[in-house]
């Protein structure tokens, strides 16, 4: 038979046991109120959660794109095996479509591009990503935010895979090709058929 001191440090142990699970799980960032968008393409649906409070104006123009449409009928036009999987700004036929302006760099924001990271997509230029962004499918460290300079800047990570991650292994598997000026194309189009917030 316990005694009540025995009762309540079990119940504390078991409370602090659950807490541990519920961070472990994700729950304490599911519970911070972040969106949640499913990416539906023609090979499966990927979910992403945004992380809004690390990266405020990437989250904030990638969710404008979703919700205009922007991204429906679009590919991913950029497919390479061991690296990452990229999309968001061409149409089956290899048309560029026309953005919006391109938006502020939040690299330096502490996030990682690790395996399942979404990330802004951009030129040499640090401020140049608009619509485009890819999903990082190994840890990519190169990638990261190292300093301020071009070189070392790094990409914005925006978010995190937290289902469908096979469905993005099998995209990076598909066979690729030369399209035009265009290298690592996936020969039979992956088409990003709609982006929507869960």
């Amino acid at each position: 038979m316990t005694s009540p001191r025995q009762t309540v440090h079990i119940l504390f142990v078991g409370l602090l046991v659950m807490v541990a699970v519920m961070v472990a799980s994700g729950f304490s960032e599911k519970a911070s109120g972040n969106p949640v968008v499913v990416i539906k393409t023609s090979m499966g649906d990927i979910t992403v959660e945004l992380f809004k409070n690390k990266a405020p104006k990437s989250v904030e123009n990638f969710l404008a794109y979703a919700e205009s449409g922007y991204y429906n009928g679009t590919i991913f036009h950029r497919v390479i095996k061991g690296f990452m999987i990229q999309g968001g700004g061409f149409t089956p036929d290899m048309n560029r479509k026309p953005t919006k302006p391109p938006i502020q760099n939040e690299a330096n924001n502490g996030l990682r591009n690790t395996r399942g990271a979404l990330a802004m997509a951009r030129t040499s230029d640090i401020n140049s990503a608009t619509s485009q962004f890819f999903i990082n499918t190994v840890d990519n460290t190169g990638l990261d935010f190292k300093g301020t300079t071009p070189d070392a800047y790094g990409y914005a990570v925006l978010g995190k895979v937290i289902a469908g991650m096979d469905v993005v292994d099998k995209i990076e598997k598909t066979p690729t090709g030369t399209k035009g000026s265009m290298r690592d194309v996936p020969v039979q189009p992956v088409v990003i058929e709609s982006v929507k917030l869960k």
